[in-house]
Protein backbone atom coordinates (compact mmCIF):
# COMPACT_ATOMS: atom_id res chain seq x y z
CA UNK A 1 0.00 0.00 0.00
CA UNK A 2 0.86 3.90 -0.15
CA UNK A 3 0.71 6.81 1.76
CA UNK A 4 -1.07 9.65 -0.04
CA UNK A 5 -0.14 12.03 1.95
CA UNK A 6 3.49 11.54 2.18
CA UNK A 7 3.51 11.59 -1.71
CA UNK A 8 1.19 14.33 -1.51
CA UNK A 9 3.75 16.44 0.91
CA UNK A 10 7.25 15.15 -1.46
CA UNK A 11 5.77 16.65 -4.98
CA UNK A 12 5.15 19.95 -2.37
CA UNK A 13 8.23 19.41 -1.30
CA UNK A 14 8.17 19.23 2.04
CA UNK A 15 9.80 16.14 4.43
CA UNK A 16 7.75 13.82 5.65
CA UNK A 17 5.96 14.79 9.18
CA UNK A 18 6.16 18.57 7.80
CA UNK A 19 2.86 20.72 8.50
CA UNK A 20 2.11 23.10 5.73
CA UNK A 21 3.69 26.13 6.74
CA UNK A 22 6.48 24.24 7.60
CA UNK A 23 6.80 22.95 4.09
CA UNK A 24 6.41 27.04 2.90
CA UNK A 25 8.99 27.96 5.01
CA UNK A 26 11.40 25.58 3.69
CA UNK A 27 10.78 26.14 0.05
CA UNK A 28 11.19 30.08 0.28
CA UNK A 29 15.06 29.08 2.19
CA UNK A 30 15.79 26.46 -1.09
CA UNK A 31 13.96 29.43 -3.29
CA UNK A 32 16.74 31.63 -1.57
CA UNK A 33 19.80 29.62 -1.83
CA UNK A 34 18.71 29.03 -5.77
CA UNK A 35 18.37 32.79 -6.44
CA UNK A 36 21.06 34.61 -4.45
CA UNK A 37 21.50 37.99 -6.86
CA UNK A 38 17.89 38.10 -6.53
CA UNK A 39 17.71 38.43 -2.85
CA UNK A 40 20.69 40.21 -2.93
CA UNK A 41 19.31 43.07 -4.81
CA UNK A 42 16.07 43.49 -2.89
CA UNK A 43 18.12 43.68 0.18
CA UNK A 44 19.73 46.20 -1.02
CA UNK A 45 16.98 48.05 -2.35
CA UNK A 46 14.93 47.70 1.19
CA UNK A 47 18.34 48.96 3.25
CA UNK A 48 17.81 51.91 1.07
CA UNK A 49 14.33 52.25 1.56
CA UNK A 50 15.40 52.35 5.06
CA UNK A 51 18.05 54.70 4.89
CA UNK A 52 15.58 57.12 2.81
CA UNK A 53 12.36 56.40 5.41
CA UNK A 54 14.49 57.08 8.38
CA UNK A 55 15.83 60.35 6.74
CA UNK A 56 12.23 61.64 6.34
CA UNK A 57 10.80 60.46 9.21
CA UNK A 58 10.10 63.96 11.72
CA UNK A 59 11.52 63.75 14.57
CA UNK A 60 10.63 64.94 17.95
CA UNK A 61 10.77 64.58 21.78
CA UNK A 62 7.24 65.03 22.38
CA UNK A 63 4.10 63.50 20.90
CA UNK A 64 1.86 65.45 19.04
CA UNK A 65 -2.16 64.49 20.56
CA UNK A 66 -3.56 67.23 20.30
CA UNK A 67 -6.92 67.53 17.85
CA UNK A 68 -7.28 69.06 15.13
CA UNK A 69 -8.26 72.65 15.54
CA UNK A 70 -8.85 76.23 14.22
CA UNK A 71 -8.63 78.60 16.32
CA UNK A 72 -10.67 82.37 16.08
CA UNK A 73 -9.45 85.51 17.20
CA UNK A 74 -11.15 88.57 16.91
CA UNK A 75 -10.37 92.23 18.26
CA UNK A 76 -13.06 94.16 19.30
CA UNK A 77 -10.90 96.99 20.78
CA UNK A 78 -12.70 98.76 23.70
CA UNK A 79 -15.65 96.94 24.87
CA UNK A 80 -16.27 94.53 27.61
CA UNK A 81 -16.37 90.99 27.99
CA UNK A 82 -20.42 91.07 28.20
CA UNK A 83 -20.14 93.04 24.71
CA UNK A 84 -17.65 90.58 23.15
CA UNK A 85 -19.61 87.24 24.04
CA UNK A 86 -23.42 88.83 22.85
CA UNK A 87 -21.79 90.47 19.46
CA UNK A 88 -18.74 87.90 18.27
CA UNK A 89 -18.45 85.61 20.19
CA UNK A 90 -21.87 83.78 20.46
CA UNK A 91 -22.48 84.65 16.66
CA UNK A 92 -19.03 82.82 15.83
CA UNK A 93 -19.72 79.86 17.59
CA UNK A 94 -22.97 79.44 16.83
CA UNK A 95 -21.79 78.92 13.17
CA UNK A 96 -18.91 77.14 13.96
CA UNK A 97 -21.06 74.27 15.32
CA UNK A 98 -22.67 73.70 11.94
CA UNK A 99 -19.34 72.85 10.60
CA UNK A 100 -19.14 69.14 8.96
CA UNK A 101 -17.09 67.01 11.70
CA UNK A 102 -17.08 69.20 14.56
CA UNK A 103 -16.54 67.88 17.52
CA UNK A 104 -16.47 70.74 19.77
CA UNK A 105 -17.01 74.41 19.62
CA UNK A 106 -15.43 76.82 22.63
CA UNK A 107 -15.77 80.29 23.03
CA UNK A 108 -13.73 82.46 25.36
CA UNK A 109 -14.57 86.55 25.60
CA UNK A 110 -12.49 89.01 27.53
CA UNK A 111 -11.73 92.71 27.26
CA UNK A 112 -11.61 93.52 23.69
CA UNK A 113 -10.49 90.51 22.71
CA UNK A 114 -12.82 87.09 21.86
CA UNK A 115 -11.02 83.59 20.95
CA UNK A 116 -13.00 80.67 19.28
CA UNK A 117 -11.56 77.18 19.42
CA UNK A 118 -13.13 74.55 16.93
CA UNK A 119 -11.91 71.31 17.70
CA UNK A 120 -12.47 68.91 15.02
CA UNK A 121 -12.84 64.57 14.26
CA UNK A 122 -10.21 62.49 14.65
CA UNK A 123 -8.23 61.82 11.44
CA UNK A 124 -9.17 65.37 9.47
CA UNK A 125 -7.04 67.10 7.75
CA UNK A 126 -5.40 69.95 9.38
CA UNK A 127 -6.01 72.17 5.91
CA UNK A 128 -9.08 70.94 5.10
CA UNK A 129 -10.75 72.34 8.40
CA UNK A 130 -8.78 75.55 8.03
CA UNK A 131 -10.66 76.01 4.59
CA UNK A 132 -14.25 74.91 6.23
CA UNK A 133 -13.75 78.00 8.72
CA UNK A 134 -12.83 80.55 5.86
CA UNK A 135 -15.63 79.41 4.47
CA UNK A 136 -17.84 80.01 7.19
CA UNK A 137 -16.30 83.14 8.26
CA UNK A 138 -17.22 84.25 5.09
CA UNK A 139 -21.12 83.70 5.69
CA UNK A 140 -21.36 85.61 9.25
CA UNK A 141 -18.86 88.11 8.68
CA UNK A 142 -21.38 90.22 7.49
CA UNK A 143 -23.61 89.46 10.98
CA UNK A 144 -20.21 91.02 13.25
CA UNK A 145 -19.71 94.79 14.13
CA UNK A 146 -17.81 96.66 11.59
CA UNK A 147 -14.97 97.23 14.14
CA UNK A 148 -14.59 93.92 14.40
CA UNK A 149 -11.77 91.93 12.57
CA UNK A 150 -11.72 88.12 12.57
CA UNK A 151 -8.71 86.03 12.23
CA UNK A 152 -7.86 82.02 12.14
CA UNK A 153 -4.21 81.29 13.88
CA UNK A 154 -1.44 79.63 12.64
CA UNK A 155 -1.46 75.98 11.01
CA UNK A 156 0.43 74.76 13.98
CA UNK A 157 -0.73 72.45 17.57
CA UNK A 158 -0.14 72.94 21.11
CA UNK A 159 3.02 71.60 20.60
CA UNK A 160 4.15 73.45 17.58
CA UNK A 161 6.62 75.88 20.22
CA UNK A 162 9.99 74.82 19.55
CA UNK A 163 12.26 77.68 20.28
CA UNK A 164 12.33 81.02 21.72
CA UNK A 165 14.96 83.79 21.89
CA UNK A 166 15.28 86.96 24.12
CA UNK A 167 16.84 90.65 22.95
CA UNK A 168 19.33 91.94 25.10
CA UNK A 169 21.05 95.12 25.33
CA UNK A 170 23.85 94.99 28.20
CA UNK A 171 25.06 98.84 26.72
CA UNK A 172 21.84 100.81 27.45
CA UNK A 173 21.69 102.56 24.28
CA UNK A 174 18.50 100.83 23.15
CA UNK A 175 15.28 100.86 25.23
CA UNK A 176 12.52 98.16 25.16
CA UNK A 177 10.34 100.02 22.40
CA UNK A 178 13.67 100.20 19.91
CA UNK A 179 14.25 96.36 20.36
CA UNK A 180 10.30 95.57 19.94
CA UNK A 181 10.88 97.01 16.82
CA UNK A 182 13.44 95.68 15.66
CA UNK A 183 12.17 92.31 16.67
CA UNK A 184 8.82 92.94 14.18
CA UNK A 185 10.10 94.60 11.36
CA UNK A 186 13.37 92.62 10.95
CA UNK A 187 13.62 89.31 12.84
CA UNK A 188 10.20 88.32 12.74
CA UNK A 189 9.88 88.31 8.89
CA UNK A 190 13.30 86.56 8.34
CA UNK A 191 12.48 83.55 10.87
CA UNK A 192 9.22 83.61 8.83
CA UNK A 193 10.96 82.68 5.70
CA UNK A 194 12.52 79.17 7.40
CA UNK A 195 10.55 76.61 6.47
CA UNK A 196 8.27 74.80 8.38
CA UNK A 197 7.61 77.91 10.56
CA UNK A 198 3.79 78.59 11.11
CA UNK A 199 4.72 82.14 13.37
CA UNK A 200 7.20 83.72 15.33
CA UNK A 201 5.12 85.61 17.98
CA UNK A 202 6.54 88.64 19.27
CA UNK A 203 6.38 89.48 23.11
CA UNK A 204 7.66 92.00 25.65
CA UNK A 205 9.01 95.33 25.38
CA UNK A 206 6.51 98.21 24.01
CA UNK A 207 5.14 98.79 20.71
CA UNK A 208 5.55 102.53 19.39
CA UNK A 209 2.27 104.37 18.86
CA UNK A 210 1.18 107.80 17.96
CA UNK A 211 -1.15 108.72 20.64
CA UNK A 212 -3.91 111.97 20.25
CA UNK A 213 -4.37 113.01 23.96
CA UNK A 214 -7.49 114.90 23.27
CA UNK A 215 -8.59 117.73 25.43
CA UNK A 216 -12.30 117.85 26.70
CA UNK A 217 -12.34 120.93 27.65
CA UNK A 218 -10.71 122.68 24.49
CA UNK A 219 -13.29 120.07 22.32
CA UNK A 220 -16.36 121.77 24.26
CA UNK A 221 -14.40 125.17 23.12
CA UNK A 222 -13.99 124.30 19.62
CA UNK A 223 -17.76 123.04 19.45
CA UNK A 224 -16.21 119.77 17.77
CA UNK A 225 -17.53 116.14 18.16
CA UNK A 226 -15.27 113.07 18.89
CA UNK A 227 -16.00 111.29 15.64
CA UNK A 228 -14.73 114.64 13.30
CA UNK A 229 -11.10 113.75 15.18
CA UNK A 230 -11.31 110.40 14.60
CA UNK A 231 -12.07 110.63 10.93
CA UNK A 232 -9.27 113.46 10.71
CA UNK A 233 -7.11 111.03 12.07
CA UNK A 234 -8.25 108.61 9.46
CA UNK A 235 -7.86 110.51 6.63
CA UNK A 236 -4.86 112.49 7.43
CA UNK A 237 -2.81 109.35 6.49
CA UNK A 238 -3.75 108.62 2.94
CA UNK A 239 -2.79 108.76 -0.85
CA UNK A 240 -4.80 110.09 -3.27
CA UNK A 241 -3.66 109.29 -7.16
CA UNK A 242 -4.37 111.06 -10.18
CA UNK A 243 -4.24 110.31 -13.78
CA UNK A 244 -0.77 110.61 -16.23
CA UNK A 245 -0.10 113.79 -18.03
CA UNK A 246 2.06 113.46 -21.26
CA UNK A 247 4.73 116.24 -21.88
CA UNK A 248 7.55 115.84 -24.15
CA UNK A 249 6.96 112.13 -24.97
CA UNK A 250 7.23 111.66 -21.30
CA UNK A 251 4.42 110.39 -18.53
CA UNK A 252 4.17 112.17 -15.43
CA UNK A 253 2.12 110.54 -13.30
CA UNK A 254 0.04 112.85 -10.27
CA UNK A 255 -0.43 111.56 -6.89
CA UNK A 256 -1.10 113.52 -3.56
CA UNK A 257 1.18 112.26 -0.54
CA UNK A 258 -0.57 112.33 2.98
CA UNK A 259 1.06 109.68 4.82
CA UNK A 260 2.29 110.62 8.10
CA UNK A 261 5.62 110.11 9.07
CA UNK A 262 6.14 112.56 12.45
CA UNK A 263 4.32 113.51 14.97
CA UNK A 264 4.59 117.21 13.39
CA UNK A 265 2.42 116.11 10.27
CA UNK A 266 -0.32 114.66 12.48
CA UNK A 267 0.04 117.77 14.53
CA UNK A 268 -1.12 119.81 11.36
CA UNK A 269 -4.01 118.08 10.46
CA UNK A 270 -6.97 119.86 9.80
CA UNK A 271 -10.03 119.42 11.82
CA UNK A 272 -12.02 121.94 9.85
CA UNK A 273 -12.76 125.14 9.33
CA UNK A 274 -13.91 127.75 11.29
CA UNK A 275 -15.11 130.75 9.21
CA UNK A 276 -12.49 130.14 7.02
CA UNK A 277 -9.77 129.26 9.66
CA UNK A 278 -8.47 125.62 10.11
CA UNK A 279 -8.49 124.09 13.67
CA UNK A 280 -5.47 121.87 13.63
CA UNK A 281 -5.22 119.11 15.65
CA UNK A 282 -2.92 120.18 17.93
CA UNK A 283 -5.20 123.05 18.73
CA UNK A 284 -7.32 120.53 20.75
CA UNK A 285 -4.89 117.52 21.37
CA UNK A 286 -1.73 116.64 22.84
CA UNK A 287 0.08 114.65 20.49
CA UNK A 288 3.43 112.19 21.62
CA UNK A 289 4.73 108.70 20.85
CA UNK A 290 3.79 106.22 23.26
CA UNK A 291 3.51 103.07 23.79
CA UNK A 292 0.53 100.22 23.28
CA UNK A 293 -1.65 99.40 25.81
CA UNK A 294 0.31 95.92 27.62
CA UNK A 295 -1.37 93.05 28.84
CA UNK A 296 2.54 91.19 29.85
CA UNK A 297 5.76 91.61 29.98
CA UNK A 298 8.61 89.39 29.20
CA UNK A 299 11.80 88.81 31.85
CA UNK A 300 14.51 86.85 31.62
CA UNK A 301 17.00 85.14 34.79
CA UNK A 302 14.75 87.91 36.94
CA UNK A 303 17.42 90.92 35.72
CA UNK A 304 14.87 93.01 33.58
CA UNK A 305 12.40 93.09 30.93
CA UNK A 306 13.23 91.72 27.67
CA UNK A 307 11.73 91.45 24.40
CA UNK A 308 11.00 87.97 22.81
CA UNK A 309 10.34 85.90 20.30
CA UNK A 310 8.62 82.30 20.05
CA UNK A 311 8.93 80.49 17.17
CA UNK A 312 6.00 77.96 16.34
CA UNK A 313 6.28 75.32 13.86
CA UNK A 314 3.53 73.91 11.41
CA UNK A 315 1.55 70.69 12.06
CA UNK A 316 3.16 67.39 11.05
CA UNK A 317 6.65 69.36 10.39
CA UNK A 318 10.17 67.95 11.14
CA UNK A 319 10.97 69.73 14.44
CA UNK A 320 14.76 68.90 14.52
CA UNK A 321 14.74 70.63 10.90
CA UNK A 322 12.68 73.54 11.80
CA UNK A 323 14.91 74.19 14.91
CA UNK A 324 18.12 73.55 13.21
CA UNK A 325 16.93 76.11 10.00
CA UNK A 326 15.79 78.84 12.81
CA UNK A 327 19.14 78.72 14.16
CA UNK A 328 20.95 78.78 10.88
CA UNK A 329 19.47 81.73 9.83
CA UNK A 330 19.53 83.65 13.50
CA UNK A 331 23.10 83.30 13.05
CA UNK A 332 23.15 84.87 9.54
CA UNK A 333 21.08 87.89 11.23
CA UNK A 334 23.63 88.61 13.53
CA UNK A 335 25.91 90.77 12.23
CA UNK A 336 22.96 92.91 10.98
CA UNK A 337 22.12 94.07 14.84
CA UNK A 338 22.50 97.13 16.09
CA UNK A 339 26.05 97.03 18.24
CA UNK A 340 25.33 95.86 22.31
CA UNK A 341 22.09 94.25 20.97
CA UNK A 342 22.20 89.93 21.60
CA UNK A 343 20.29 87.07 21.07
CA UNK A 344 20.12 84.44 23.95
CA UNK A 345 18.66 81.21 23.58
CA UNK A 346 15.66 80.67 26.23
CA UNK A 347 13.92 77.72 24.86
CA UNK A 348 15.52 74.94 22.55
CA UNK A 349 14.15 71.31 22.24
CA UNK A 350 16.73 70.15 19.95
CA UNK A 351 18.66 68.60 22.51
CA UNK A 352 15.91 66.92 23.98
CA UNK A 353 15.16 65.14 20.67
CA UNK A 354 19.13 64.64 20.18
CA UNK A 355 18.87 63.13 23.27
CA UNK A 356 16.04 60.56 22.68
CA UNK A 357 17.15 59.84 19.90
CA UNK A 358 20.37 58.71 20.92
CA UNK A 359 18.86 56.87 24.14
CA UNK A 360 16.97 54.90 21.80
CA UNK A 361 20.20 54.19 19.28
CA UNK A 362 22.32 53.02 22.17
Amino acid sequence: MTDTSTDEENRRGGLPGQSRGEAVIAGLIDWSVRSKFFVLVCVIFMAAAGILSVQKTPLDAIPDLSDTQVIIRTDFAGQSPQIVEDLVTYPLSATMLGLPKTKNVRGYSMFGSSFVYIIFEDNVDQYWARSRVLEALSTVQGDLPAAARPEIGPDATGVGWVFQYALKDDSGRYDLSDLRSLQDWFLKFELATVAGVAEVASVGGFVKEYQVLVDPNRLRAYDVPLSRIAAAVRGASMEAGGRVIEQSETEWMIRSRGYITSIDDLAQTVVYAAGGTPVLLSDIAEIVEGPELRRGVVELDGEGEVVGGIVVMRAGENALRVIEGVKKKLEELKPGLPEGVEIVTVYDRAPLISGAVNYLTE
